[in-house]
């Protein structure tokens, strides 16, 4: 089935040409079924990059999805312009006036700052709040998830002496969580922050599971007892080369920058790096559409 999005959305012609089945407002008006709505809340500069990955991931489903992109009205984006914004987003306010089966809460490019000293920090916890009681799952991603920790359980992130930057061997610490259904015993996820969250914090909560860690014992992925809040802190929906981008953009500035572990083929970075989490990715969030979402989702929910 295919992904709901706006006519005219940048991510819509890049998609088609992967033979990505989306699907604009007007046919999907025709189709007599209820999509399961879900909403992004978009906390990333480059937003038609996020929107295009997250949307990619989200596609590889039998369900149909009614994506809403959320903007947050505390803060300024200088990465895109105003008129995307405005034509494609809902502002964050109006989430508070409808209703949503599942949500995204992205990362964010804020890690080394104080949660309190992000300026739509207030504005992001009244929305985590309307998440506990009005969402059936929320996936909050990398910076996201460490502000979810820290917010409903008061789970501090931690400075790291280098940033964590590559593509990481990752193991499950259960095996019987239908998030990871279908996942290998080792797989790989890209990773690139400056800080990250203490394993033995998140055990000792009892509200909350740990799914999976890397081989070094960093947190990968965790949920609550309830299954309405998952913390991914890594980013399976980027690209091939998104990693690649980045280390080349830090180089280029004379910023400090360690080549990306585990993914240019000989730690060559002229090199052209592979995708060996593509797989995974699609894996995962449509484990999390349908175990977590749809299956918990009552029809007549969404007006």
């Amino acid at each position: 089935m295919p992904i709901k999005i706006q006519s005219g959305l940048p991510a819509q012609s890049i998609l088609e040409k992967e033979n990505i089945f989306v699907m604009t407002e007007g046919r999907a008006k025709s189709q007599d079924i209820r999509p399961l709505k879900i909403a992004i809340i978009n906390l990333m500069p480059a937003k038609e990059t996020t929107e295009t990955q997250l949307l990619r991931v989200l596609a590889n489903t039998p369900l149909q999805i009614d994506i809403s992109l959320v903007r947050m009205e505390n803060h300024v984006s200088k990465h895109v312009s105003l008129n995307h914004l405005e034509k494609f987003y809902i502002p964050s306010g109006d989430i508070f006036k409808r209703k949503f089966d599942g949500m995204i809460i992205t990362g964010a490019p804020v890690e080394q700052m104080p949660f309190e000293d992000v300026d739509y920090w207030s504005e992001l916890c009244d929305i985590m709040d309307y998440c506990k009681e009005n969402i059936f799952s929320t996936l909050y991603i990398c910076w996201g998830a460490q502000a979810g920790l820290y917010h409903n359980y008061g789970i501090k992130k931690i400075p790291l002496d280098k940033k964590m930057f590559g593509l990481f061997d990752c193991v499950q610490t259960t095996m019987d969580d239908p998030l990871l259904r279908g996942f290998n015993d080792i797989f790989q996820v890209p990773i690139s922050r400056h800080t990250t969250v203490s394993t033995s914090a998140v055990s000792r909560v009892k509200d909350l599971k740990i799914l999976a860690k890397t081989q070094s014992d960093d947190l990968i992925l965790a949920k609550s007892s309830d299954n309405r809040s998952i913390f991914m802190t890594g980013h399976l929906e980027y690209d091939t080369d998104t990693l690649s981008n980045e280390y080349w953009r830090d180089k280029n500035k004379n910023l400090p920058i360690d080549l990306p572990k585990n993914y240019f083929p000989g730690n060559n970075p002229e090199s052209k790096p592979s995708n060996i989490w593509r797989s995974t990715a699609h894996l995962f969030y449509s484990n999390w559409l349908n175990y977590y979402v749809y299956q918990e989702t009552p029809y007549s929910f969404v007006n």
